[in-house]
């Protein structure tokens, strides 16, 4: 037996009127005012203690950034696509078909992904990002067989010898270098492949989310959504960083799975068997991504089916058989990054945890945007009255947060390291009313734009 998901009757792009909180736009906009006054805070308080002498270490509290005004090839694009979506999304999302619509909101995301990195330019923007000496890209003329690789991996993670991984290399798991080293071996070799395949894959979070919240929702809470998951302003840093594309790895994954619980027999326990094959892989792109436990465990609750589970363990442990037989032990190579975290002169030992505690939290407000920011309100102040797969996305990305932020092991740039749980809170902007969606959208373009068209990321 197969589990259709249909558009519910009534009006789609909002919940339905009986589990819609009555709540007003003031109290949206006081939390939005409350969000604007810590960021402010943490830009405020990271000034003082720069010029303290404090090692906060950005150029921009609490954003690793620059202050540089500047405009360029993506600038008009950028807005062109924001208009687009603010003005013409939400019709889009109600009227056109599902499958039609999945296609057109990752064209958009592409779009506005695209867009805003070459606010910077091409070069800058989209192919140097990756190029660095400290990113993945450094380590391809020095890793040679991958067996090799993979078995001496953990051991070159905490060394202070000529034969260290550069900075991010050392700080994810192989999966993440090895992803650009095949990219390179494929015949598609440098900066600007690794970073438009980068993106154009990160990009893609917004067609796995709306199918999550398809599945264990419905289609009228996804279609509401997926506007405001293209005007993420967090896609300032999809595009270009690999954290974007750990976010759509972990999507899909967590996609997969959902699809296969909602189904019966055979095809579902396959379905499963990749989401979590695909959720397994996620945890060699990054060790962060084991805090995203909680997402699988939602899914279970939310079909209220505990196989999903099961047989997504099966595909999550095969994929975790094959690195640790290939020589590569996942808690290992977990206890060398601790290890390198703190080290002299790490970063990880520099940064001030007290202040990047809460700072951290004001660079995720930039990350969500306002819509988010309303839409987290309504949640948070009627919980029983927001639909469930809403709530318990969102509290899975969230707690994920929050465990990441008081380990101490999140100080600084979380603007993208926190992309892959970011992405699940997003769908809280579908409790704003469908009258004001516009404003709502228009809102976190101006943000997103803002941002890239004020700093200099550096990603």
């Amino acid at each position: 037996m197969t589990t259709v998901v249909r558009d519910r009757s009534g009006s789609a792009g909002e919940p339905p009127s009986e589990t819609r909180p009555p709540l007003r736009l003031r109290g949206d906009l006081l939390a939005v005012l409350v969000a604007a006054l810590l960021v402010t805070a943490s830009s405020v308080v990271g000034w003082q203690l720069i010029d303290a002498g404090v090692p906060v270490l950005v150029g921009w509290p609490p954003l690793l950034a620059a202050w540089v005004p500047h405009v360029g090839p993506g600038t008009i694009p950028a807005v062109l696509v924001a208009l687009l979506v603010a003005l013409g999304g939400p019709a889009v999302a109600r009227r056109l078909r599902w499958g039609p619509l999945l296609a057109v909101a990752y064209a958009a995301a592409l779009a506005w992904t695209f867009a805003l990195a070459t606010i910077d330019g091409w070069i800058v923007g989209v192919a140097e990002r990756l190029a660095t000496p400290t990113e993945y890209l450094a380590e391809i003329p020095r890793t040679g067989d991958l067996s090799v690789f993979l078995a001496t991996f953990a051991d070159r993670i905490a060394g202070l010898t000529p034969d260290t991984l550069v900075t991010h290399a050392s700080g994810h798991p192989p999966a993440a270098t090895i992803f650009y080293v095949l990219l390179d071996r494929a015949g598609f070799p440098g900066g600007e492949y690794a970073g438009a395949v980068t993106a154009a894959l990160g990009a893609s979070a917004v067609v796995a989310v709306g199918l999550t919240v398809a599945a264990l929702g419905d289609r009228d809470l996804a279609r509401a959504y997926l506007p405001f998951g293209v005007l993420f302003p967090g896609a300032v840093w999809v595009g270009v960083s690999a954290d974007g594309m750990f976010a759509a790895i972990l999507a899909w994954g967590v996609a997969l799975l959902a699809l296969g619980a909602v189904r019966r027999g055979v095809l579902g326990h396959v379905v499963c068997v990749a989401g979590g094959a695909v959720l397994g892989l996620s945890l060699y792109f990054s060790y962060g991504l084991v805090l995203a436990g909680l997402l699988p465990i939602a899914v279970a609750l939310l079909s209220r089916r505990v196989a999903p589970l099961l047989t997504g363990g099966l595909g999550a442990a095969a994929v975790v058989a094959a690195f640790t037989v290939a020589g590569f032990w996942w808690y290992e190579g977990y206890e060398q990054v601790k290890v390198r975290y703190y080290q002299p002169g790490e970063y990880g030992l520099l940064r001030p945890y007290e202040y990047w505690v809460w700072g951290n939290l004001a660079a995720l407000v930039l990350v969500l945007g306002p819509a988010v920011i309303a839409g987290l309100r309504r949640a948070a102040w009627r919980p029983r009255a927001a639909p469930l797969v809403l709530v318990a996305l969102a509290a899975a990305g969230l707690t994920a947060v929050l465990v990441a932020d008081l380990s101490g092991l999140s100080k600084s740039e979380v603007e993208r390291i926190w992309l892959p749980f970011a992405v699940w809170i997003v769908p809280l902007a579908a409790l704003l009313p469908r009258a004001s969606a516009r404003w709502w959208l228009l809102a976190q373009a101006v943000l997103a734009l803002a941002i890239n068209h004020l700093l200099a990321t550096v990603w």
